[in-house]
């Protein structure tokens, strides 16, 4: 018989997002995820998916930021706060906003010394505990008063 899985407190989901993007929010100052529709506000755990957008490899923007770093994928690289999504009003908000989509708002972005691995999907998805106790291990002390413990 399968064990059933466990997950992190509700309130914690996971995004996926390709890299280089992953990397250019951890390390850049990326701090819009170009999307289809509205995110709700919250914490979520960043994760990088299994392809690399190659394309994005030749922006100029992204080639410096990402310069002499790894790309990890399938794996969560970091947490990140959604602070608001809003529709595009014609005006960028920042250079990473992308005409015609949706600009969800992120701060209070921390990468991860190591990457954990795990499989993400398209939209908010629910974390499997182990993997949340893992990330919650690697992070400062001061966030653990901001984010859910990790019981089931």
């Amino acid at each position: 018989m399968k064990t059933p899985t466990l997950y992190a407190p509700h309130s914690i989901r996971g995004i996926t997002i390709k890299q280089p993007w992953a990397a250019c929010i951890l390390h850049g100052d990326k701090r819009v995820e170009n999307r289809p529709r509205l995110w709700v506000p919250g914490w979520r755990l960043l994760h990088a998916g299994a392809e690399i957008d190659r394309a994005a490899l030749r922006d100029p923007l992204v080639a410096r930021t990402i310069r002499g770093r790894e790309l990890p994928t399938r794996a969560v690289l970091g947490i990140v706060r959604i602070t608001g999504s809003h529709t595009d009003t014609g005006e960028p908000c920042s250079p990473w906003a992308q005409p015609g989509r949706v600009h969800v708002g992120l701060d209070d972005v921390h990468a991860l010394a190591l990457p954990v691995p795990c499989s993400g999907r398209l939209g908010p998805w629910r974390v499997p505990l182990a993997v949340y106790e893992r990330v919650l291990l690697q992070l400062p002390p001061h966030l653990h008063k901001l984010l859910p413990e990790a019981t089931s």
